[in-house]
């Protein structure tokens, strides 16, 4: 794994808090992360009225991850609008993790932590193929059985 840049990623997730649009929650939230070609994408929660329908900073990293040419995620930071560091919040652990790249990186609340420390035994593409997988195999034993 490369050398991280913790302090330019936590600076990128600052500045990416500075544009979110929480005017409901008054609680802004920035991510940032590195992808495995060498990219910085962030993201910031926006919020709408309608408080469902509202896009966290995951979700805004990760569209500019798949909208920029895709790729996998390297390294990890999410801050407040002061800068604190976040720590994802489940859904967005999973979320992370479908586009991580093997040993992804977070810089958490309680350190350096791996995407597999943040969301052990994730549900996620390699399990929805060996389901394929097998129940393929189930019916081909079915229609030869």
């Amino acid at each position: 794994m490369r050398d991280i840049d913790w302090s330019a990623l936590h600076a990128a997730a600052v500045e990416a808090a500075g544009k979110a649009y929480a005017p409901y929650s008054g609680f802004p939230v920035g991510a940032a992360a590195l992808v495995d070609d060498g990219r910085l994408i962030s993201g910031a929660n926006i919020e709408n009225a309608a408080y469902g329908v509202t896009l966290c900073a995951e979700c805004s990293l990760v569209s500019e991850l798949v909208m920029g040419g895709g790729g996998r995620l390297v390294a990890f930071a999410c801050v407040n609008g002061a800068g604190e560091r976040l720590m994802p919040c489940g859904r967005c652990r999973q979320l992370l993790s479908e586009h991580a790249a093997p040993g992804m990186l977070l810089d958490t609340v309680s350190g350096i932590r791996t995407m597999a420390q943040v969301l052990p035994d994730a549900f996620g593409p390699a399990e929805l193929e060996d389901y394929a997988s097998r129940e393929s195999a189930a019916r081909d034993e079915e229609d030869h059985g």
